[in-house]
């Protein structure tokens, strides 16, 4: 596979990104999403609200939205102002409630209800962007996908592993570098690690796993 610029990655540099990915699935062995969900469904609409608030948020949130509204037709035909109040806590509740009804209602529509397994069928979904797809598609199906999220951007960024800064061009990149069966499961990994250690302003170098093959020149010893 190319990456996004049309070049092939060389020898070394698959063999860098596997040796990164054996070391982060030492510290990470049993990734998964820290969303809780029961199915498809709920983990498209609990990664939908998940944007720019915490698991945490969105965790407390979701019982009472799915209890209220246990399925795609309940909730394609909510009252906005009642989603609105389930979900105020995780912020930007208004835009969250108007794209959650909306793709309640495109999967009510045109999937008989039913999340579809395809990142081209979902992306048609209003308010399901190519990120939340990926994700669903990974922790629900097990289907190799790469979400590209800003601990995905610049963890990717500071182990030299892309030099784009588009998270369409990022995922290209990163999928020519590591082999498939690690897709499922490397952008959890990376955005714990972007948690964890690989923190945006104060990176915690010292204790990386990482660290003797990270080319990032701003390091914090």
């Amino acid at each position: 596979m190319q990456r996004s610029n049309g070049t092939e990655p060389t020898t070394a540099d698959k063999r860098n990104a596997s040796t990164l990915a054996n070391r982060l699935a030492r510290v990470y062995p049993a990734i998964t999403t820290a969303l809780k969900y029961e199915d498809p469904w709920q983990l498209l609409v609990a990664t939908t609200i998940s944007a720019q608030t915490t698991d945490e948020n969105v965790n407390r949130a979701t019982p009472a939205l799915f209890g209220r509204y246990p399925d795609p037709d309940s909730l394609a035909r909510a009252n906005p102002d009642e989603v609105e109040q389930l979900i105020y806590s995780t912020g930007f509740y208004r835009q969250k409630t108007k794209s959650i009804i909306s793709l309640s209602e495109d999967l009510v529509a045109n999937f008989g209800g039913v999340v579809p397994a395809s990142l081209d069928d979902l992306v048609t979904l209003r308010g399901v962007g190519r990120k939340t797809a990926s994700v669903v598609l990974a922790e629900a199906f097990g289907v190799p996908a790469i979400a590209v999220d800003t601990h995905v951007k610049r963890v990717s960024a500071r182990l030299g592993l892309t030099t784009e800064t588009d998270p369409v061009k990022i995922e290209q990149d990163l999928k020519a570098l590591f082999a498939r069966k690690r897709w499922a499961k490397l952008s959890m990994t990376l955005i714990q690690f972007g948690r964890d250690v690989c923190d945006a302003r104060k990176p915690r170098c010292g204790s990386c796993p990482l660290i003797d093959r990270c080319p990032y020149p701003d390091k914090i010893l």
